[in-house]
């Protein structure tokens, strides 16, 4: 595994997700062996016991299988104490039935919250705004997500954006807008005249023009 550059910028999409370890209410964690050969979408939150923090991570909760189906895990973080942590998912399961069962970083020292840049002094310095990192099986940041304090996420997107990614892997595609699984796909312009002439030639795409096909693909698993 590369190693990441340690600098004063925060991660951006094709960086190696900086390494870490942290205690959650999993127990101790060292990231770079977490979930290995999984998908990982590492997400903050402002703080425990407050009400839309409450309702995002209990998206997160209630949707875990989907994620699951997708070879991903999930991790959380706040600026909390583990022991807040324990006290705030006893309370939500005792209250609506809903079990955080995946780790959530107990990240009082800052260190994880400032090495992936979820401190933005404008918004507050010492909450972390509602971030989402999606991380790849190599430990690569192939998205990124930035909410403020006072708007929650949309779990629908998280998951068809992480889909989309799997998907554009595995058949080499790109997504047009708003893209949806069992929708057509992009497939790559051509790179050269022999290419060109090959596309045009092609019924089974749909071409808008000769830079911009589309096409179904079989059936993913």
């Amino acid at each position: 595994m590369e190693t990441p550059q340690m600098t004063n910028t925060m991660p951006r999409i094709g960086d190696i997700a900086p390494d870490f370890e942290a205690l959650t209410t999993k127990g101790k964690i060292k990231f770079s062996e977490f979930a290995k050969d999984k998908w990982v979408v590492l997400f903050s939150h402002p703080a425990d016991f407050t009400p839309v923090c409450t309702t995002e991570m209990s998206g997160f909760a209630t949707r875990k299988p989907e994620f699951e189906a997708l070879n991903t895990e999930l991790m959380g973080l706040s600026i909390d104490s583990v022991h807040a942590h324990l006290g705030w998912v006893q309370n939500v399961r005792e209250n609506t039935g809903v079990y955080f069962d995946f780790p959530i970083i107990a990240d009082l020292d800052m260190k994880v919250a400032k090495l992936y840049g979820m401190l933005q002094p404008n918004e507050s310095e010492t909450a972390a705004v509602r971030a989402v990192f999606f991380i790849d099986p190599d430990k690569k940041i192939r998205l990124i997500m930035y909410y403020p304090l006072n708007v929650g996420r949309n779990m629908d997107e998280i998951l068809r954006a992480l889909e989309a990614l799997q998907i554009a892997d595995k058949y080499k595609v790109a997504m047009p807008l708003d893209w949806k699984k069992g929708n057509k796909v992009i497939v790559p312009p051509p790179k050269s005249l022999d290419e060109l002439n090959a596309r045009l030639a092609d019924d089974s795409l749909e071409k808008v023009d000769w830079y911009l096909a589309k096409k179904d693909l079989e059936p993913v698993s």
